[in-house]
């Protein structure tokens, strides 16, 4: 006797399609350069670094993007990152609007903000319909899309209960990937100088991330105005391949 078995296949539904709270998993698909941000069209000043002759070869590259992380704008961002995320993990929703309104502001340039606020609501919007999530909902009903990328990647991992020192390590280790990517576009640089430079920051990049994860507000700011002065000059740049 054949006994039929007879399997239902129910519909997956929103809730199960969900990230697990806590796994960081997908900080590896938020952050990679696949992610639909753009994040490849901006060098954050690195195109008219190359051009005047600051950045020409692996190690001013590697001088330049490590300054960057250490005491420039990713400095900065990680720091906005920190105290996003905190707010989001604590409810102190006022808090949040206050770190959220103040990362919008501190651009140096009109490019620099582009880059931040274009690549944080693209942020925003792709994670908010691929990754449903109700903490999420009740933080994009206090301050929008609309907000800067480390903003958006710091109340992204709060809403799904990823450690904060995971998402700066890989937060920061991404813009480094970037900026390398840029460089090896313009110099260019060969892949593997390229990938031996992300190598040698990676020690830097856990040190930096370690320190941002108990810094406050207060520790904004930076030193590097020489990229801050590059991101005004590429704006009247003539030829660019890039959009900052």
């Amino acid at each position: 006797m054949t006994t039929a078995i007879i399997i239902t296949v129910m519909p997956t539904s929103a809730k199960s399609r969900s990230v697990n709270a806590g796994d960081a998993l997908p900080l590896l698909a938020w952050l990679s350069p696949a992610f639909p941000v753009g994040s490849f069209a901006y060098s954050h000043g690195i195109e008219w670094a190359f051009e005047s002759g600051d950045v020409t070869d692996a190690k001013s590259t590697q001088a330049w993007i490590g300054d960057l992380i250490e005491c420039g704008g990713p400095w900065s961002d990680a720091v906005l990152l920190a105290c996003a995320h905190r707010a989001v993990s604590a409810k102190e929703f006022d808090t949040l609007k206050d770190v959220s309104e103040f990362a919008a502001a501190f651009s140096p340039s009109k490019e620099r903000k582009l880059e931040t606020m274009a690549q944080g609501e693209a942020f925003m919007n792709t994670v908010s319909a691929a990754w449903p999530n109700k903490p999420l909902e009740k933080v994009i009903g206090t301050i929008g899309k609309e907000v800067a990328y480390p903003v958006a990647v710091g109340v992204t991992s709060a809403a799904y209960e990823i450690p904060l020192r995971a998402t700066l390590e890989s937060y920061l280790l991404a813009v480094v990937s970037n900026f390398v990517s840029a460089a090896v576009r313009l110099i260019p640089l060969g892949q593997t100088d390229g990938t031996r430079i992300v190598a040698a920051l990676t020690p830097a990049v856990r040190e930096i991330a370690a320190r941002a994860e108990k810094s406050t507000i207060e520790d904004v700011g930076g030193a590097a105005i020489r990229s801050d002065i590059a991101s005004m000059k590429h704006e009247t740049q003539y030829t660019r391949l890039f959009r900052s």
